[in-house]
């Protein structure tokens, strides 16, 4: 950083002549780029800006006009500071007029009242400045290491961004061009303060080109992209303008985040990334923070005084996928679907694959929203075999999690129905629903293995199909013919081996407890496959 005009004034080359600020006093944090001595008055437009201009005042006219035009081509050229020796010329003090022009432009104005050396000014001063520089470079230099080790290892972008706040100690966030929170560090900030009203926040700030500063909102915006295709925006958040290292900063880091988004072209998008944190957060807390809500809403997807559904897609594997399409291929296919439908039908939503079996999507409407209506929709817009389950509507995000939970459920279950709808809900899944709720229970596998496990063994061991035939006798209702019929086999033979059924377990089918139990059991089995 150079040093302020400040910082030039506490030096004891220049407090040796007593320095004392007549005028323009708010100027003094200003930078000084460069000290230029000059005894003409006519200096203005060979001056570049940032330099502290020493004068004795030997040249300088007495005219107030002269000396007011003379500030004001200081001014207008970008000097920060004006410094006079009140030893040759103006001993008895400054002209009135020369301090009033110095308050009406800004222009910091400090007299000298001992003769002082400008050359040994200039040379101490100039040595900070080149130390600085020398500064700059050096840390540039760390900036571009930093980030090209992070591009070889493939880091992540919370790991840049962690760099990022590291190297700037401000906090940083990287946004979709539509504004949507991707990832942040908040550099020991409240997260919950840094992303309120992100969007609009947002939505205002623009500088025009690749890396700017906006100063109105206090941001260092780089845009993020490679081969032509831009995706994204890096901001710093900073007070003041921020120093050409914290340029180099944004401007490393988002190549690092380009090319992070090449390489990792297989695997999920950022957004998907940043909807996946959201939505696990969701399920592992009882409550969600203050911090969690924040983020959610810097997505594009407000949640609190909302109507939210939990809603889970599990893909139906068909002979049609290739073989190299894995499961987890697959999931992030129907998950970009569904978020391509939500965002056509302008409905906000996060939606990831949060497991290694569904996608998780917890849909955010409006008071006044059909709730049922807009899944409908969203269900017929992905055209991928899939199975969507729907928890129930809730209006607080502190119960975000069981609909969310419920939808898995119900996705599991309506996954082994043969019932088609374009969305199950819990009414729909009944006992399959709740056998799959307890699927896992000890108690409900060894009441299966009870009821089916001579039968299991029969079929094992004789290679006969009566699992199957009791499997139809239960579906049609305990209704003979129909079960004759669905299994595709003679009444005579398929009555043989329901009387084979009876004496394998030792029950009577036409008891309407017996047959509810076995039907029960085979459920439960079917969960168990």
């Amino acid at each position: 950083m150079y040093p302020t005009v400040a910082d030039v004034l506490a030096l004891p080359v220049v407090r040796h002549g007593r320095p004392r600020v007549v005028a323009g006093a708010e100027g003094l944090d200003k930078r000084v780029r460069w000290v230029h001595v000059a005894e003409v008055a006519d200096i203005g437009h060979l001056l570049k800006g940032g330099e502290l201009v020493l004068t004795t005042g030997i040249a300088l006219p007495d005219d107030p006009a002269a000396l007011a035009k003379y500030v004001d081509g200081l001014a207008e050229a970008g000097v920060v500071g004006l410094v006079v020796e009140l030893v040759r010329h103006w001993s008895g003090g400054l002209p009135p007029s020369l301090i009033a022009a110095a308050d009406r432009t800004g222009l910091p104005l400090i007299t000298l009242s001992r003769e002082t050396q400008y050359v040994a000014v200039t040379e101490t001063v100039h040595g900070l400045i080149v130390d600085a520089q020398v500064a700059e470079l050096r840390a540039a230099e760390q900036v571009h290491q930093v980030f090209t080790e992070l591009t070889v290892a493939g880091a992540e972008p919370a790991d840049v961004l962690r760099e990022v706040a590291r190297l700037t100690e401000r906090p940083a966030v990287l946004e979709t061009l539509s504004h949507d929170v991707l990832a942040y560090d908040a550099a020991g900030a409240d997260p919950g303060e840094l992303l309120s009203g992100w969007l609009p926040r947002s939505r205002a700030v623009h500088v025009g080109e690749r890396t700017g500063y906006a100063p109105e909102a206090g941001w260092l915006v780089t845009i993020v992209g490679a081969r032509g295709h831009d995706w994204g925006r890096l901001v710093i958040v900073s007070d003041e303008p921020p120093p050409h290292r914290h340029v180099v900063v944004a401007e490393r880091a988002a190549s690092a985040l380009a090319v992070h988004r090449l390489v990792a072209k297989d695997s999920d998008s950022l957004e998907r990334q940043a909807h996946r944190a959201v939505l696990t957060e969701l399920l592992a807390a009882p409550v969600p923070s203050a911090e969690l809500l924040a983020r959610a809403s810097a997505l594009g997807v407000p949640l609190p005084g909302r109507q939210l559904v939990g809603v889970a897609l599990r893909p139906r594997l068909t002979a049609t996928r290739q073989p190299s399409q894995s499961a987890a291929v697959v999931l992030r296919e129907l998950a970009e679907a569904m978020s391509l439908a939500a965002r056509r039908a302008r409905v906000s939503a996060l939606v990831a694959v949060v497991d290694e079996l569904s996608v998780r999507v917890l849909l955010s409407l409006s008071p006044k929203a059909n709730a049922d209506a807009v899944l409908d929709r969203l269900a017929g817009e992905v055209r991928t075999p899939r199975v969507v389950g729907a928890g129930t509507t809730v209006h607080s995000p502190a119960h975000a999690r069981r609909s969310l939970v419920e939808a898995a459920q119900v996705a599991a279950a309506a996954l082994h129905s043969d019932v088609d709808r374009s969305v199950h809900r819990l009414e729909d899944v009944r006992l399959r629903g709740l056998l799959h709720l307890l699927a896992d229970d000890e108690r409900v596998q060894a009441f299966a293995a009870r009821e089916l496990g001579p039968l299991l063994s029969r079929d094992a061991a004789s290679g006969t199909r009566l699992v199957q035939a009791l499997r139809h006798y239960c579906e049609q209702g305990g209704n003979k013919s129909a079960a004759a019929a669905a299994a595709h086999t003679s009444r005579t033979a398929y009555y043989q081996q329901l009387a084979r059924i009876e004496q394998v377990l030792g029950v009577p089918l036409e008891d309407p407890e017996s047959m509810l139990s076995l039907y029960v059991a085979l459920l439960a089995h079917d969960l168990r496959q």
